[in-house]
């Protein structure tokens, strides 16, 4: 059998969705370590985003957003993967997310419109 036959490997979710009037693609890829988004407006990466929760043993969890690559001088983007984290969380995974977000527009009104299509299609 030929290796494209089998398919990709890993759990995974593609949809195209329109977001304030901008075509969005979003991939969604559930490895068994990490959950893996990509929504994009460009057909290109753009800026790539580590988000995990932190728990302690006497306090709360808290959750650790830290940009990998891309625009550190936008906060709706750190916002973006604050909220799927803790959706993931709240869901019952403990696994971290890497979230790349390649957007012509980075309003409030595209990151919750992503926020809302990745939480429809959740694979965690």
């Amino acid at each position: 059998m030929d290796a494209s036959e089998l398919g990709f490997p890993v759990r995974h979710k593609k949809l195209s969705v329109d977001i304030t009037g901008n075509r969005t693609d979003i991939v969604i890829c559930s490895y068994d370590d990490h959950i893996l988004v990509i929504a994009t407006q460009i057909g290109s990466l753009g800026t790539i985003i580590n988000a995990r929760k932190e728990e302690g043993v006497l306090t709360n969890p808290t959750f650790h957003v830290s940009v990998i690559f891309g625009k550190r001088d936008e906060p709706v983007l750190v916002a973006c993967a604050r909220q799927l984290i803790e959706h993931i969380s709240n869901s019952g995974s403990s696994r971290p997310l890497i979230l790349s977000l390649g957007l012509k527009d980075h309003s409030l009104g595209t990151l919750k419109g992503i926020v809302s299509a990745v939480i429809e299609n959740c694979m965690w």
